[in-house]
């Protein structure tokens, strides 16, 4: 894998992670989780506040900077697991399945979160899912994975302004663009899976 024509080496804080299971440190609060990385990497205090603030603003956790991570919803958990990444102004923000494990309505409220974020500060996203909706809806760029092992089958590359510019997934989903991707990515799935 190659960062900006480099190999992408050991973890640093140019990458951050979104992991699937919240990965929130039990024993300390909202704010406390999301501040780690900095204190890790030894940014200043009062920058960590203006992070920490801006994030917990973003995310809509203000009144819940001092919660602790068994007091919130795992909605809430993984928003505060998205703001930990983004404070540390990640040059690429990995995602591996980050929405698998929640409810249908908080799923598209974070998904919609996602793309603003991604909208408006041009973060490069590196998401991993399951979901050919979830794929076609972030996506501007899908690579098809085959069975073990795993290797590229296709990559497929999505007018991402035609489907974003609707502005919510309920219109995203009835856009021909969405539909059309959709469809071949469901094939090439399909075709993975049951062979045919």
């Amino acid at each position: 894998v190659l960062i900006d024509g480099k190999p992408a080496g050991a973890p640093g804080p140019r990458r951050s992670v979104v992991f699937q299971k919240f990965a929130l440190f039990p024993s300390e609060s909202v704010e406390q989780n999301i501040k780690f990385g900095m204190q890790m990497t030894g940014v200043a205090a009062a920058e960590q506040e203006r992070r920490l603030v801006e994030q917990l603003q973003i995310m809509g956790l203000e009144q819940f900077r001092k919660a602790y991570p068994n007091e919130l919803s795992g909605g809430m958990q993984q928003r505060v697991a998205i703001a930990r990444a983004l404070v540390m102004q990640p040059e690429i923000l990995l995602m591996d399945e980050p929405f698998g494990a929640l409810d249908a309505q908080t799923r598209t409220i974070l998904q919609e979160e996602v793309q603003r974020l991604h909208r408006e500060h041009h973060y490069t996203v590196l998401f991993i899912t399951h979901s050919v909706e979830e794929a076609v809806y972030l996506g501007d760029r899908v690579i098809v994975m085959s069975k073990r092992p795993g290797t590229i089958k296709k990559e497929l590359t999505l007018p991402r302004d035609a489907i974003w510019k609707t502005g919510d997934i309920e219109a995203a989903a009835e856009h021909p663009d969405f539909i059309e991707a959709r469809r071949e990515i469901w094939a090439l799935v399909r075709e993975e899976i049951v062979g045919i």
